[in-house]
């Protein structure tokens, strides 16, 4: 928008805009997020006909009472932040009006994350949950429904916030925001300590979501710490002190280190995240080969016949129908066309079973069959047709780390679904309460660089050498070593010689760890 005229300043847009912060703000008011004059917030003007990035952006002034602002209170700025309206002055005791302190932070959420709204609270809970431990330079917490409200998040994921400096003046925050945001991709919030958080999303409705969710989140936290709880582990169990590894308070008070020895161990670094994969590490490989795999084959047809209207298995369909026309124009051997969606059904599923099948013989690792795969394991496992399979030390050693407070994740070439139904249903009983988090080939091949260091990027640590990563596969190993992780060869009944003079420790059993 090189120009903008009075009339557009004055359209339905603008002015739904405006109303919408002014009711916003009244609303944030009662909850706690906007007194004392403090907070803000923003969002852009809603307008198709004009690309996201050239949008108009209304903001509210600073140093008012924001319960008592009206919608002509609202300063109105272009999309590279300068000012194009503000509001005129009130008599006294009204101080002259002045856009939002926050205004630098706001435009590099914009800038950065394509936000569409960005909102600033100085919520209690978000005030406190920084100062439990002055120390840490993340909020981290998993297993909690309402973490199903942040985006890009489910109820098994660890969400981690990062947490910022204060300063005296808020626009000296700006790049410390910008350096949180850029280190931590998938975040859609950052932690100011002792003062507040910011919180962005595409759309005003999804910034006021994200933050009633944070805030709930801070405040559960905040309890479960007066119970004596851990707010970090999947099972929010006291926090303990476990002879021979530190307690839980004990690693919060090195966690900006990230690094912590244990005592008993002669001042061995543990690591502080453990990042392990399945299919020879955690569970026998005849498992997945001898019956994971033939059990998908078997009932391919059955569960396509069974759920073909559904939109979960429409979705699968989809997925399937593109990697196919993928592999016919790559001529890979097995794939055959799917007919048309206005075929016969039982056309659609026949060509569907052979070209599963052919996925399934040939081992291939690709998201669409892993997800259909998943749910089709999610049959077998609600029909107690099938049971997960681990190693005999791999509980002992999940609950050891677990009492340590070291965050322990699963990245395998299955889906992420699979994974869960695999942890949830063993003969040791559901063993995902001492799991942080799963990550599948929605990440990467697990072969490559890149793979890990997304993984890295999304828990947050310092350093990739916070992260250990255990695997039977050489060259899995080789990728994490590459992208900064620690990595060691797990040597199991059934796994694949390795290679001489590999380079790497290998262990028989997670206890060695």
């Amino acid at each position: 928008m090189g120009s903008v005229s009075q009339a557009y300043l004055e359209s339905e847009p603008v002015k739904e805009a405006r109303s919408l912060i002014s009711e916003l703000c009244r609303q944030f008011y009662s909850l706690g997020w906007v007194s004392g004059t403090g907070g803000s917030i923003t969002m852009k003007v809603h307008d198709s006909s004009i690309p996201k990035p050239q949008q108009l952006i209304l903001m509210s002034p600073s140093g008012v009472q924001k319960e008592r602002m009206e919608p002509e209170d609202m300063y109105v700025l272009s999309g590279d932040g300068a000012i194009i309206s503000s509001p005129s002055p009130k008599p006294y005791p009204h101080k002259p009006p002045k856009c939002s302190d926050c205004a630098p932070l706001f435009m590099k959420a914009y800038h950065m994350r394509d936000a569409g709204a960005v909102i600033h609270s100085h919520g209690m809970e978000s005030c406190l949950a920084t100062m439990i431990n002055p120390h840490l330079k993340e909020f981290r917490i998993t297993h909690m429904e309402m973490i199903k409200g942040i985006q890009g998040h489910g109820y098994y994921d660890e969400l981690v916030i990062p947490i910022i400096e204060n300063t005296a003046y808020e626009s000296e925050l700006t790049d410390s925001l910008a350096k949180a945001i850029e280190a931590y991709p998938k975040t859609t919030a950052v932690l100011v300590r002792n003062h507040g958080i910011y919180v962005w999303g595409d759309s005003w409705i999804s910034a006021k979501t994200q933050s009633e969710c944070y805030h709930y989140l801070f405040d559960a936290a905040i309890k479960l710490h007066q119970l004596g709880l851990d707010w970090s582990t999947p099972d929010h169990g006291p926090i303990q002190v476990v002879k021979g590894v530190p307690s839980v308070d004990c690693r919060m008070n090195v966690s900006k280190k990230a690094r912590i020895a244990d005592s008993n161990c002669n001042g061995k670094p543990f690591p502080r995240c453990i990042v392990l994969d399945i299919e020879g590490t955690t569970t026998p490989i005849s498992f997945v080969t001898d019956i994971l795999f033939p059990y998908a084959q078997n009932n391919v047809g059955r569960h396509l016949s069974a759920t073909y209207a559904s939109a979960e298995t429409q979705d699968d369909i989809k997925l399937l129908r593109s990697q196919v026309e993928d592999d016919l124009k790559q001529g890979v051997i097995g794939a055959v066309p799917i007919p048309s969606e206005d075929a016969e059904k039982e056309e659609v599923i026949a060509a569907l079973v052979a070209n599963v099948e052919a996925m399934i013989k040939a081992d291939r690792k690709i998201t669409a069959l892993k997800q259909l795969q998943g749910h089709i394991w999610r049959t077998g496992f609600e029909n107690n047709e099938l049971k997960g399979i681990v190693f005999d030390d791999v509980p002992e050693a999940l609950e050891k780390w677990h009492a340590s407070g070291v965050k322990v994740y699963i990245y395998s070439s299955g889906s992420r679904l699979a994974q869960r139904l695999l942890f949830g249903n063993t003969k040791f009983g559901d063993l995902r309460k001492y799991l942080s988090g799963f990550f599948d080939t929605a990440v990467g091949n697990k072969r490559e660089k890149r793979s890990y260091v997304e993984i890295t990027d999304t828990l947050g640590v310092d350093k990739p050498s916070e992260i250990l990563f255990l695997t039977d596969i050489y060259q899995e190993a080789i990728a994490a070593k590459a992208a900064g992780m620690e990595a060691i060869i797990s040597v199991r009944p059934g796994n694949s010689p390795l290679p001489d003079n590999h380079g790497f420790k290998t262990i028989n059993s997670f206890l060695e760890v």
